[in-house]
């Protein structure tokens, strides 16, 4: 690949809508809950937020921010350096949102990208962490 082309490449990847998190959003509703999406008050601004129930959701992608024995992650060949670095700060901003979430009294989950392929077993882990759907809100 070109270096024109992989820019290209690299500018379609979006940050937000993504399809895992359309997975676990699909999910989420059939089962009943509502939610808010990249919720600003919540640490880290997760990508599913519950915040009656004080709880959130990071879906993140196994490749961008470097899912540990998942074979997804792995480092790109050219500019080895440039990749290692920013897949550095990625984890550190994850660890670093995680953190804030637990000083702040929310809690947490993170979804893996590889993990949207399983889906009834996403959806008992999704529903085990938010509780019960409550009639009238979630």
């Amino acid at each position: 690949m070109t270096s024109a082309q992989r820019s290209v490449h690299m500018a379609r990847i979006k940050g937000a809508n993504t399809v895992p998190e359309q997975v676990v959003r699909k999910i989420l509703h059939g089962q009943g809950y509502r939610f808010r999406l990249q919720w600003k008050a919540a640490p880290g601004r997760p990508d599913v937020a519950f915040p009656g129930r004080r709880r959130i959701i990071f879906v993140n992608g196994c490749f961008w921010h470097q899912h540990e024995g998942c074979k997804i992650a792995h480092i790109p060949a050219t500019r080895s350096e440039f990749w290692q670095a920013k897949f550095d700060r990625n984890r550190l901003r994850d660890a670093r949102n995680l953190a804030q979430a637990a000083a702040e009294g929310w809690h947490a989950l993170v979804v893996w990208e590889c993990e949207t392929r399983d889906i009834f077993k996403l959806a008992a882990r999704l529903s085990e962490f938010v509780g019960p759907v409550r009639l009238g809100r979630s």
